[in-house]
């Protein structure tokens, strides 16, 4: 698919060296904000079951925790990698 088609900002041109980060920038800050967003959804709609996730969560073994974590990170990259 062409770059240019699918986000107009960006340039395959290493001249326009400055639009291309302008707009991963700004892409960068859309995801932060988004993930804010997914973050604080919980906490407001059920702040109850939102503290009793985090007393399992505390509960857990560091093991488990990491597994948590890798499974996290697995699944970000296919999103990612399905996205670009």
């Amino acid at each position: 698919m062409n770059c240019r088609r699918r986000y107009p900002l960006v340039q395959s041109r290493p001249d326009n060296f400055l639009t291309t980060s302008a707009a991963v920038k700004d892409l960068l800050l859309a995801g932060l904000a988004l993930m804010l967003v997914f973050e604080g959804i919980l906490p407001f709609m059920a702040p109850r079951a939102w503290r009793e996730t985090f007393r399992r969560i505390i509960e857990l073994s560091d093991g488990q925790l990491r597994f948590i974590g890798l499974a996290s990170i697995a699944i970000g990259l296919v999103l990612f990698y399905m996205v670009t």
